[in-house]
């Protein structure tokens, strides 16, 4: 696909491409990407095909060759040659909703798109992914924006930025000092929106501006700005900055000086801004964990080739009860986090008036376990996972590097459990029964089940209930009427136990003014640890076929979800070793099995290496941050 040649103001205005040296102080701006051999999509874009195309785009001199991609990284160099298969592909119609024009329809199929590439290259995905986060709020305000124009862009191929940090703002949206003012019919914007993905190199971005001179929660509007439309020398980059992971992503900036823009940049109301960008980041919080996802599928498919290669005290690391251990907790935190997000996910479909809830509890939890992840999994690599040039496995260091920005992005984890702290009091455990007739998380996580479409005017900012949390009690006693698996169910049972303390520790917690206090956010990661575990416990009983295959052999993982849940609750359960030594020895023992709940087909290993062996050998506006 090719980039398009007009931006959404002159293309609705009929007057063509901008004339040259529009845009910015930097002159004409490149191709978003180069061109490729293939301009149109063989198939339409699915995992599948996706699974397919990446391992063979990363063959020797291939787009996401390892080399090739680490040289990028050396160098701080933006993956151009990736991102242009990824359009060729057809990722780009994954961007935009089917009503405009696009596939986008399943949240849950995208996170498992952008989780594949992010297992490949991080910094490709956040490059490349930033799309889905610079259009979200454009499709969230319906037809009262300019959806269809913004659609025939994204479909062109041309990437989407998300104007909305400022210097020296960090994540308080109402401390933004850009401004918009009117101007004639149209508006006039002034000052800098800075670090921004993808600022430079791209032509359009979304822009938070104050549009009230006091500022406020309705002092706020977004506007739709093509750079290559606005008068000469009105819009300027702000350099690149260097950065300790993701080098090679555009994380730049734009100054405005006067640029003027039409009205009907405008996206959505005027005043509207805030609330409508923090509606928007309910969904771009939960696609953001799928970055790690992909990190964790990358770490154990390095982490299960080192295990069965490296040698000690003549045998095989894998075979050594220390590192059965470790592995099984890196397993087992992998599949606790593929939990939440892919319950996140569904959510937003079906659920979508609890969604400022369910997302702030995946943004805030499913980064920080990954990253722990990443921690143990560095302890057996050891030294061998910083060599670039010795051992093969230096790619670990990038990809530790890369994944430490990824709990910044669309809220920090601070930001995220802050908001889940103050609303404490009305979601807390036991303080209300669920209403007659709600339906348990496990009908909507079933395979089978029939997902609404994504409707962001069902959205809200706060929500009264957590209806996944409610129905832990339920889930807990249908698994202990089924009788056939004694050990998750007393593991359940602790779990239902930790959820009731908590819901008596909420009640006692006295509410306080400006930030939470220590104890509150205590109490929200108690909370998050909470929903973690009933999230795994619904997926269990909506998916009895996961007890088919090996990781699913007397619920183990499960019972490795849970024991995790549980150990961080105070309550670790007395066989979590055994537990955690069965996982990890059916890392190296299964080589062929993907870790992975959801989708058999998964390649185990995302990591092409030149010298791999056979696989024989092993809620607030002031609480918002987005790089």
């Amino acid at each position: 696909m090719g980039s398009a040649t007009t931006g959404p103001e002159s293309a609705a205005t009929g007057s063509g491409p901008a004339p040259a040296g529009q845009g910015s102080a930097a002159g004409p701006q490149p191709a978003a990407y180069p061109p490729t051999v293939t301009t149109e999509p063989a198939a339409p874009p699915t995992v599948a095909t996706l699974d397919a195309r990446l391992r063979e785009w990363s063959r020797s001199g291939g787009p996401f060759d390892p080399g090739l991609l680490a040289g990028h990284d050396e160098k701080e160099a933006f993956p151009a040659e990736a991102c242009a298969a990824l359009d060729a592909w057809g990722l780009p119609e994954l961007y935009v909703p089917a009503r405009y024009g696009g596939r986008q329809e399943r949240l849950d199929e995208f996170v498992a798109v952008l989780r594949r590439i992010a297992a490949r290259d991080l910094t490709v995905a956040v490059a490349h992914g930033k799309t889905f986060l610079g259009g979200v709020c454009v499709w969230a305000a319906g037809d009262d924006g300019p959806a269809h124009l913004l659609a025939r862009h994204v479909l062109a191929g041309e990437p989407v930025a998300w104007g909305l940090t400022e210097p020296g703002g960090g994540s308080d949206l109402l401390a933004g000092s850009l401004t918009a003012t009117r101007h004639g019919s149209g508006w006039r914007l002034s000052g800098r929106k800075w670090p921004v993905n993808n600022a430079t190199r791209g032509n359009l971005m979304c822009v938070l501006a104050r549009t009230e001179p006091g500022g406020g929660a309705r002092g706020f509007s977004l506007f739709l700005i093509d750079k290559r439309a606005t008068p000469a020398g009105t819009v300027r980059p702000l350099p690149k900055m260097p950065t300790h992971g993701i080098r090679g992503a555009d994380i730049s900036g734009l100054e405005f000086d006067g640029a003027r823009v039409p009205a009907h940049a405008l996206v959505g109301t005027v005043g509207g801004g805030i609330e409508l960008v923090l509606k928007s980041l309910q969904l771009t919080r939960i696609v953001c964990v799928s970055l790690s996802l992909g990190a964790g599928d990358h770490a154990l498919a390095l982490l299960r080739r080192f295990l069965g290669e490296r040698r000690l005290y003549g045998r095989f690391l894998a075979d050594l009860p220390h590192a059965r251990d470790v592995a099984g907790r890196a397993v087992a935190r992998q599949f606790l986090a593929e939990t939440v997000a892919h319950t996140a996910a569904r959510a937003a479909h079906e659920i979508p008036e609890q969604l400022s809830v369910v997302s702030a509890v995946a943004k805030a939890f499913v980064p920080g376990l990954i990253q722990g992840q990443l921690r143990l999994v560095g302890d057996l690599l050891g030294a061998r996972g910083f060599l670039t040039e010795v051992e093969g496995y230096g790619a670990f260091a990038k990809l530790e590097r890369d994944h430490q920005v990824v709990p910044l992005f669309d809220g920090s984890t601070w930001v995220n459990r802050a908001g889940l702290a103050a609303v404490l009091p009305v979601l807390r455990p036991g303080r209300r029964p669920d209403p007659a007739g709600a339906g348990s998380p496990a009908r909507w996580l079933r395979a089978d089940h029939p997902l609404d479409p994504l409707d962001a005017d069902r959205l809200r900012l706060m929500t009264p209930r957590d209806a996944l949390l409610g129905a832990l009690p339920g889930l807990v006693a249908e698994l202990a009427a089924e009788d056939g698996e004694p050990a998750a169910t007393a593991m359940a049972r602790a779990l239902l136990a930790a959820c009731e303390q908590l819901g008596r520790d909420a009640g006692a917690l006295r509410p306080t003014g400006g930030a939470p206090s220590t104890a509150a956010m205590r109490l929200a990661e108690r909370y998050e640890w909470c929903f973690a575990g009933t999230a795994a416990l619904a997926l269990h009983r909506a998916r009895p076929e996961l007890g088919d295959g090996p990781w699913g052999r007397d619920a183990l993982w499960l019972r490795g979800c849970l024991a995790v849940v549980l150990e961080a609750l105070g309550a670790e359960p007395a066989d979590a070793p055994r537990v955690y030594g069965e996982l990890g020895a059916l890392l190296t023992a299964a080589p062929d099995v993907p870790v992975t709940l959801l989708d058999a087909t998964a390649a185990d290993a995302p990591v092409v290496l030149p010298d791999e062996p056979s696989a024989g050998g092993p809620g607030s506006a002031r609480d918002v941050e987005a790089a």
